[in-house]
């Protein structure tokens, strides 16, 4: 089962009032705008980038050094899309604490389905009260941040930077080569709060084999 297939049967995929700064794991997918692929092609089941796809690798390597309360997981880049798992930490890595684990996280309790077609919803970050998260479970959402230490960024925050780099950088390119880049990236992205160790290793184990079974794949043309 391709575990995008909620894509085209919601209407919006942030969780209503779900501080998106919380530390924890979080499963990202970025698309090109009209699904062109930009990145590179797959031959042989391999993943084989050109120049732009290059680009699009270099600058999410570089995420945590914009962002030093970020460390990365299992990422693949796709002919059309990237697919992403992005650790938040309370703090910044290498501060002397330990990095959050998100099924460890009281923010963001297991409940036992590792169903990727869960936990999809409407309306955009919001910090504020106490809330039940989408299981029903009280969920301390944290709107403060330790003293001496730097705001801890949005999920949004991130991706927004990440194709926006990404988009400038290869801008250059088409203008280098006399060509018309349009519009890079589609408008919104696509993520999935990792709940538990069973659903990374699944989604981590997606990623992964991505290209392998590319054929396959909801945004093959």
């Amino acid at each position: 089962m391709n575990p995008f297939n909620y894509i085209h049967n919601r209407h919006s995929i942030r969780l209503k009032k779900y501080d998106y700064s919380t530390a924890g794991l979080y499963f990202i997918t970025l698309c090109c705008q009209d699904r062109l692929c930009r990145f590179g092609e797959i031959i042989d089941r391999e993943m084989k980038l050109n120049e732009i796809g290059l680009i699009a690798g270099g600058e999410w390597q570089k995420l945590p050094e914009r962002f030093p309360t970020v460390t990365l997981d299992a990422f693949q880049i796709m002919p059309n899309h990237i697919h992403g798992i992005i650790i938040l930490n309370d703090v910044p890595v290498g501060a002397g604490f330990t990095p959050a684990q998100s099924f460890e996280n009281t923010h963001a309790r297991s409940t036992g389905n590792t169903d990727f077609q869960n936990n999809i919803e409407p309306q955009p970050n919001i910090t504020g009260q106490p809330q039940t998260d989408i299981t029903g479970q009280p969920q301390t959402i944290i709107t403060g941040q330790p003293q001496g230490l730097p705001q801890r960024p949005t999920i949004g925050q991130i991706v927004g930077a990440y194709k926006s780099l990404v988009a400038n950088g290869c801008l250059e390119i088409y203008k280098k080569n006399n060509q018309t880049m349009g519009k890079f990236w589609q408008r919104n992205y696509y993520e999935r709060i990792i709940r538990d160790e069973s659903s990374h290793d699944k989604i981590s184990e997606y990623i992964i084999n991505n290209p392998i079974k590319w054929t396959e794949d909801m945004f093959h043309n």
